[in-house]
C-alpha cells in the first residue's frame, strides 16, 4: 500500500472512531458537570490520535490511553476504544513489550479511576474497569496485530528468498556459460597463438620479413590466451577457494606491494555487516583495478580506500599511470565484469581516467539487507 493510501486510510479510521466516540459519549446518560467540555475534547483527541499510529505507534498508544483515562474521569463512560486500535497498531510495528507494559498499566489505573469517582467497592470498581477496556478485546487487539506482522514478515522473507534464488541460479548459469566459452575457445585460440609463432619463427629462419599481420596475430592469440587462464583461475577461486571478501583486502594490497606496485591502503568508519554478495564484490573489485594497474599502469603507485558509511560500502582505487582524460579506455572483460557485479546489487561504479592523469575507479554498494 502506497503511503499516501496508508495515510488517506488511517485518517478515515481516525475520524470514524472519534465519531463513534462521541456518538456514544452524547447517546449515554452522565450527569452534567463543568468537566463536559474537558471530557469531550478528550474523546476527539483520543480518536483523531490514530491518524499517526502507522508513524509513531508508542506515542499514540500513550495518547489514547491518557485520553481515554481522562474521559473516563471526567465521568464519560465509553469504551476505550481508540486505545484497542493504538494496541494492534503498536504490536504490529513490533512494539509488543511497550504495549504489554502498557496495557497492564492501563487496566490498573482504570480501576483507580473508578475507586476515585465515587464510593463503591473493589468488585463494582473491577466491573467499570472491565466495561471501560474489555481484556477480550484487548487480546484480540493484540493478537490481530501480531498475526499481521508474522504475516508482513514472511512474505518479506518469502521476497527475499525468490530474490536470491534467482541471483544464485543466474550465477550458475553465468558460471556455466563461461566454463562453456573457455572451453570451446581455448584450443582454437591455442591453434591460432601456434599456427603464427611457427610462421614467424620460419619466416625469420629464412631471412624473410615478417609481415606486420601475422605479428599482430601472434600477439592477439597469446593476449587471448592469458585473458582465458586468468578467467579460468578467477572460475576455479570461486569454486574451489573459500570465499574472499574485505578481511583479504590488506593481503591483496601486501602482495600487490611484493609485486612492485607502490599501494597504499585506507579504511575510514566502522565496519558493520555486511552481505555475503557485497563483502565478495568488493573484493573482486580491488583486485581487478589493482591488475589493471600492474598490467597497464607501469610503474605507476596506487591508492585504495574503503569507505564504511550508514547504509553504503564506498571503494575508490586511484593510480598515477598514463590515463589520460583525452584517450578514452577500452572496456575490457574485468571492467565489464565489475559493472555487471555493481549492477546487480544495486549499486554505482564510476571507472575513468582523471583529470590530473591517472585512473580512477570508484564504486557505491548498499549494505542494507533488507535493500
Amino acid at each position: 500500500m502506497s503511503g499516501r493510501r496508508s495515510a488517506v486510510l488511517d485518517g478515515a479510521i481516525a475520524v470514524g472512531v472519534t465519531a463513534a466516540l462521541l456518538a456514544t459519549a452524547l447517546a449515554g446518560r452522565h450527569t452534567a458537570t463543568g468537566l463536559d467540555p474537558l471530557g469531550y475534547t478528550l474523546l476527539t483527541v483520543g480518536g483523531l490520535a490514530l491518524a499517526a499510529r502507522r508513524l509513531v505507534p508508542v506515542p499514540v498508544l500513550i495518547v489514547t490511553g491518557a485520553c481515554a483515562l481522562g474521559y473516563q474521569a471526567a465521568g464519560f463512560d465509553v469504551p476505550a476504544i481508540a486505545f484497542l486500535f493504538a494496541v494492534y497498531a503498536a504490536v504490529k510495528a513490533g512494539h509488543r513489550a511497550i504495549t504489554v507494559v502498557a496495557s497492564v498499566l492501563m487496566m490498573v489505573a482504570l480501576v483507580l479511576v473508578a475507586f476515585a469517582a465515587g464510593p463503591q467497592d473493589a468488585g463494582e470498581a473491577f466491573a467499570h474497569a472491565r466495561g471501560a477496556l474489555e481484556l477480550a478485546w484487548l487480546v484480540a487487539a493484540g493478537a490481530a496485530g501480531e498475526a499481521l506482522r508474522q504475516a508482513e514478515f514472511r512474505a518479506d522473507e518469502a521476497e527475499r528468498t525468490r530474490e536470491e534464488t534467482a541471483r544464485r541460479r543466474a550465477d550458475e548459469e553465468r558460471l556455466h556459460i563461461a566454463r562453456e566459452l573457455h572451453d570451446s575457445l581455448t584450443h582454437q585460440i591455442s591453434v591460432i597463438k601456434v599456427q603464427a609463432e611457427v610462421a614467424v619463427h620460419l619466416a625469420r629462419k629464412r631471412g624473410e620479413a615478417v609481415p606486420d599481420a601475422l605479428l599482430a596475430i601472434r600477439d592477439a592469440g597469446r593476449e587471448a590466451s592469458r585473458e582465458l587462464r586468468a578467467t579460468l583461475e578467477a572460475l576455479r577461486d570461486d569454486e574451489r577457494d573459500p570465499p574472499r571478501g574485505l578481511d583479504h583486502v590488506p593481503e591483496l594490497v601486501e602482495r600487490a606491494r611484493t609485486s612492485g606496485l607502490d599501494t597504499r591502503l585506507t579504511i575510514e568508519g566502522r565496519r558493520p555487516d555486511v552481505p555475503a554478495t557485497v563483502d565478495r564484490t568488493a573484493y573482486r573489485i580491488v583486485q581487478e583495478s589493482l591488475t589493471n594497474v600492474a598490467r597497464h599502469a607501469a610503474g605507476a603507485t596506487a591508492s585504495v580506500r574503503i569507505a564504511y558509511r550508514p547504509g553504503a560500502l564506498d571503494i575508490r582505487v586511484d593510480d598515477d599511470g598514463t590515463a589520460t582524460p583525452d584517450a578514452a579506455p577500452v572496456p575490457g572483460v574485468g571492467l565489464l565484469g565489475m559493472r555487471e557485479r555493481v549492477a546487480a546489487l544495486g549499486g554505482r561504479l564510476r571507472a575513468e581516467p582523471r583529470g590530473e592523469g591517472g585512473f580512477t575507479v570508484e564504486a557505491e554498494l548498499p549494505v542494507d539487507r533488507t535493500s
